[in-house]
């Protein structure tokens, strides 16, 4: 992993489109590479820590598609529905027509067709609709916990970042000491 992932900003946290490319990848964070040093951290713990991250990342984009996916479902279904709902309409206009031709028990029971078929369409269309409402909760609610996880991991990574200078400096400032003695 570069430098350049961990400080930009945008790459982790940010309002990004739904098709950006991710920087940093589980596979990534499972094989991570770091310079060694005298003095870090321990290379368990840290190698321990990336791949749990890895894995609720991993965890994370898999639930995103898995919604896109549902998303997309229920859209094509709202898109059928909607459809249906076209022909019954036209279907019922044609019926009208022809029940004007015919006998008055005709023209009755066309109205009662017509009453039918506009309660289920209106039944599938709210069925669809409530569908669709829940799916982009479920999407909008795991892109906050997304932003949180984001914003947690650049916290952490930075607050390591600058441990690591931290511990640098005070290498670079003891060897600094040494050699004045």
């Amino acid at each position: 992993m570069t430098d350049e992932r961990a400080s930009d900003g945008a790459t982790i946290h940010g309002s990004a489109p739904a098709a950006r490319v991710m920087r940093v990848a589980p596979l990534d964070m499972r094989q991570p590479r770091f310079r060694t040093a005298v003095r870090g951290f321990d290379k368990t713990e840290v190698v321990a820590f990336l791949t749990e991250a890895a894995d609720d990342y991993e965890s994370a984009l898999r639930e995103i598609d898995r919604l896109r996916q549902d998303l997309t479902r229920s859209e094509s279904l709202l898109v059928e529905h909607r459809e249906r709902e076209n022909t019954l309409r036209n279907t019922l206009v044609t019926a009208q027509k022809l029940s004007d031709e015919i006998k008055a028990s005709a023209q009755n029971e066309a109205q009662l067709i017509l009453r039918e078929a506009q309660g289920r369409a209106e039944l599938i269309v709210q069925k669809s609709q409530g569908r669709l409402e829940e799916v982009e909760r479920s999407i909008n609610e795991l892109r906050l916990r997304r932003r949180d996880a984001e914003g947690t991991l650049e916290t952490t990574i930075q607050a390591l970042y600058r441990a690591l200078e931290f511990v640098r400096d005070q290498d670079k400032n003891e060897s600094v000491t040494s050699r004045t003695t």
